[in-house]
C-alpha cells in the first residue's frame, strides 16, 4: 500500500472477485489480493474483506435515502467532472448526479456511486475560483 494513502475503508464484500473487478475497472483502482488503492488525482484506498455470510455486507442505510459509506475529496471542480464522466462511462451505477451547493463560504460540488453491493462512495470538493 502507498504511504500516501492516509486512509482506508473496509468493505465486506459479498462476492471478492467481483468487487475487485468493479475497483480496477470501474474506479481506477490498482488491485491486489487486500488492497484497491487510487494513487493519482484522488486518494482512495479499500481493503476488501470476502463475507462468510450475506449478511455481514452492510452498507449504510437510512429508509429511501442515499447514505455514504465513504467520502473522498477531489482537487477542483475540473477533476470532479472528469472521476464523475470517466466512472459513468466505464459503466458505474451513479446513485447521485453533480449536485452544486451554495454556501456562504463558497461552492461545494459532489456525487455519488454505487458499488456491486451497494456501498455509495461520495466524491466532493470546493469550488477553488
Amino acid at each position: 500500500m502507498n504511504n500516501r494513502i492516509q486512509s482506508l475503508t473496509v468493505l465486506v464484500v459479498s462476492d471478492l472477485e467481483k468487487s475487485k473487478s468493479f475497483y480496477k475497472e470501474v474506479l481506477g483502482c490498482d488491485v491486489t489480493d487486500w488492497w484497491a488503492i487510487r494513487d493519482d488525482e484522488i486518494k482512495l484506498g479499500f481493503k476488501l474483506i470476502q463475507a462468510k455470510e450475506n449478511q455481514a455486507v452492510s452498507p449504510n442505510t437510512i429508509g429511501d435515502r442515499i447514505v455514504w459509506d465513504t467520502y473522498a475529496y477531489a482537487d477542483d471542480f475540473a477533476s470532479l467532472e472528469t472521476l464523475y464522466k470517466e466512472w459513468k462511462q466505464k459503466g458505474g451505477t451513479i446513485v447521485q448526479e453533480p449536485t452544486v451547493t451554495e454556501f456562504e463560504w463558497g461552492k461545494w460540488k459532489e456525487f455519488a456511486i454505487q458499488d456491486p453491493d451497494g456501498y455509495v462512495l461520495a466524491i466532493g470538493t470546493a469550488d477553488k475560483s
